[in-house]
């Protein structure tokens, strides 16, 4: 038995001096010989593209949550401008994903609509199976920004619970100083100038006493005053957060439902278009019994009339 040899290097020779006679230089042909081991990476879809973008969206909104962490929740750290410009950031952070997250979800019903036939069915299972994955990574984006805000709530909570704590002593104070009424300590003080001897000065220093009291009043009351101002709005902004969370959760669920029903659909189909199978192939055996049937009957007949 004759052995087998390997010609491998012959053609690669080959392939080379016919390169080289039809003008190919040394980096053309080596090239065209590393496009043939090394792919050219496919150029991703619109909506890869989109999703990708999103991802790295939010990514960055949790990478910026971790390291404005501690400034946000500590008021040792920063003013309290300083954390609403973080908190305005990570809001315009979450709708800028939010927008995003509807954009894909918008898309993937158009394309679905063009996909369907006359009938409401997808006439292409490969279609079907396309836009279900697209379903999919829309759900995992939503229930990625899902988690975000989530992290979110918690350090808004925090510093909600702060302010509180810092409220609530101010407010004890203030109640304790407004308790002691300025008359008494009028009569404590004309009680004292009583015992001493009347002048000029002691009316001075009384005067002088009234005048700071009542200055600390009004700036207690005015400290209140922007403490509840400033519950008030957190209270706000942490009910419209908890909206927003809530309208994220109810998206990601729904649109966890339109992925079952794609996944659904998409078995039917797949089902459907094997039903169809059957029914032509049965078809058509029907109509070749019938034919041989009509052929063996008229063959009858015609031996028959032969024979009488």
């Amino acid at each position: 038995m004759a052995k087998i040899r390997d010609r491998t290097e012959d053609f690669k020779d080959a392939v080379r001096q016919s390169a080289l006679s039809l003008g190919h230089n040394e980096s053309k042909l080596a090239a065209t010989m590393a496009s043939f081991i090394i792919h050219k990476q496919r150029e991703r879809s619109a909506f890869t593209k989109a999703a990708l973008k999103t991802l790295e969206s939010i990514e960055a909104l949790e990478q910026f949550l971790r390291k404005h962490r501690k400034d946000y929740v500590d008021p040792l750290r920063t003013t309290e401008q300083e954390r609403d410009s973080i908190e305005h950031e990570v809001t315009a952070f979450i709708k800028t994903c939010k927008e995003q997250i509807d954009i894909l979800q918008v898309s993937i019903t158009e394309e679905e609509k063009r996909l369907k036939g006359w009938l409401g069915l997808s006439v292409d299972g490969s279609n079907a199976d396309t836009i279900a994955h697209k379903q999919g990574v829309v759900l995992i984006l939503s229930e990625k920004l899902h988690s975000v805000t989530t992290q979110f709530d918690q350090l808004r909570a925090i510093r909600f619970q702060d302010a509180i704590n810092r409220v609530t002593p101010r407010r004890k104070l203030n109640q304790s100083v407004s308790s002691i009424p300025v008359d008494n300590l009028n009569d404590n003080v004309e009680l004292r100038e009583s015992n001493e001897v009347p002048g000029e000065h002691l009316r001075v220093q009384q005067q002088h006493l009234d005048d700071e009291t009542r200055a600390l009043q009004v700036e207690l009351t005015s400290l209140l005053d922007a403490a509840q101002q400033t519950e008030t709005k957190m209270v706000e902004m942490s009910a419209l957060n908890h909206l927003i969370s809530t309208h994220v959760l109810q998206q990601a669920q729904q649109i966890e439902h339109l992925y079952e029903q794609a996944v659904e659909a998409t078995s039917n189909v797949q089902l459907g278009n094997k039903e169809l199978a059957q029914a032509i192939q049965r078809n058509s055996s029907s109509r070749t019994f019938l034919v041989l049937f009509l052929f063996v009957l008229t063959f009858s007949i015609l031996f028959l009339d032969w024979y009488s």
